[in-house]
C-alpha cells in the first residue's frame, strides 16, 4: 500500500490531531448546512488561519449529506510542477493528522484508460491545494473515496470531459481548489475579486491564473456545470488582510456551492 503523507501539515494547518478536530470544530460551527443536495464546491486552499473559514463555509454544507456522498471528486492546481492536462497519483491513500482517505483506484484508472488524463505523482507529492482540503472532508463525510486531480494547463473542455465520468451519480461531489488574486493592495484585491466572483456566477469560463490560481479547473467545473444545468451561489468571501491585519499584499478568496 502506497500512502500520499502530509507535507504541510504544521503549517498550514495543525499537526496535532486534537489541535486539527477543534480548530476544524470552531470553523465550521457558525455556518449552516444546505437544503439543497451541493453538488459541487469551489473552496479555497490557503492556511486554514487565513482561509480556513472561508472554505468552511463551504464544506459546512455538507452536514445533512455526510452519510449520501461517497466519493469526492477534488481537483487542484498544480503549483510546484509544470504540467500539460490533468494527473492522478498512483498512491492508495493520501494521510492526513486524521486518518487515510483511500484513493478510488478503479476511477483513477477509468480515466486513465480513457485517455483523459496521466498517472503521475510527482504533481501531486508537494501540492497542497489538495491536501488541505481532507482534513475538511474527512469532518464533513463519513465513508468515502477520493478522486485526486492535479489539473495543470487544461482547456475547461478537457476538464469537463473528465467530469463527464461522474455525471448523474447522486453518491459524487466535486470540490475545485482556488485561491482568487494574489499579492495586490486590499482596495485593489477587492476590486479584482468581485469581477472574479460575478464571473463565476455568471458561468464565465475564461477566468484567467491572474484572477484565480484554480482557474482551468474552475473553468472545467463552470462548463460541466452548465451543461448540466445546475445552479451556483456564493457563500462567503474575504482576503488574508482581514484575518493577518496586513492589507499591502492580500490574496483573495471566497466560497461557492453548486447544485
Amino acid at each position: 500500500m502506497k500512502d500520499r503523507n502530509p507535507v504541510v501539515a504544521g503549517s498550514f494547518y495543525p499537526e496535532s490531531p486534537q489541535e486539527l478536530k477543534q480548530d476544524l470544530g470552531q470553523m465550521l460551527d457558525p455556518f449552516p448546512s444546505s437544503e439543497t443536495f451541493p453538488k459541487g464546491l469551489i473552496v479555497p486552499h490557503a492556511g486554514y488561519c487565513y482561509s480556513g473559514s472561508i472554505a468552511a463555509s463551504g464544506y459546512a454544507t455538507l452536514k445533512h449529506f455526510k452519510d449520501t456522498i461517497k466519493r469526492v471528486i477534488l481537483l487542484g492546481p498544480s503549483h510546484r510542477v509544470y504540467l500539460q492536462g490533468c494527473a492522478v497519483p498512483h498512491y492508495d491513500f493520501f494521510s492526513t493528522p486524521l486518518g487515510k482517505v483511500r484513493v478510488d483506484e478503479q476511477a483513477c484508472r477509468q480515466l486513465v484508460d480513457a485517455g483523459l488524463l496521466v498517472q503521475q505523482d510527482q504533481p501531486h507529492a508537494l501540492e497542497h491545494s489538495l491536501e488541505v482540503q481532507l482534513p475538511f472532508l474527512q469532518t464533513c463525510l463519513d465513508d468515502f473515496q477520493l478522486v485526486p486531480i492535479v489539473v495543470g494547463e487544461a482547456s475547461p473542455q478537457e476538464v469537463s470531459k473528465i467530469l463527464d465520468v461522474f455525471s448523474d451519480n447522486p453518491e459524487n461531489i466535486i470540490v475545485v481548489s482556488s485561491d482568487m488574486s494574489h499579492y495586490h493592495s486590499d482596495q485593489e484585491a477587492r476590486v479584482l475579486d468581485q469581477k472574479t466572483i460575478e464571473a463565476i456566477l455568471a458561468f464565465n469560463l475564461d477566468i484567467q491564473p491572474y484572477d484565480a490560481c484554480g482557474c482551468h479547473a474552475v473553468n472545467g467545473l463552470l462548463d460541466f456545470a452548465l451543461r448540466e444545468d445546475w445552479h451556483i451561489k456564493l457563500l462567503e468571501h474575504g482576503n488574508s488582510g482581514d484575518t493577518s491585519g496586513d492589507r499591502s499584499k492580500v490574496v483573495g478568496y471566497a466560497s461557492f456551492i453548486l447544485y
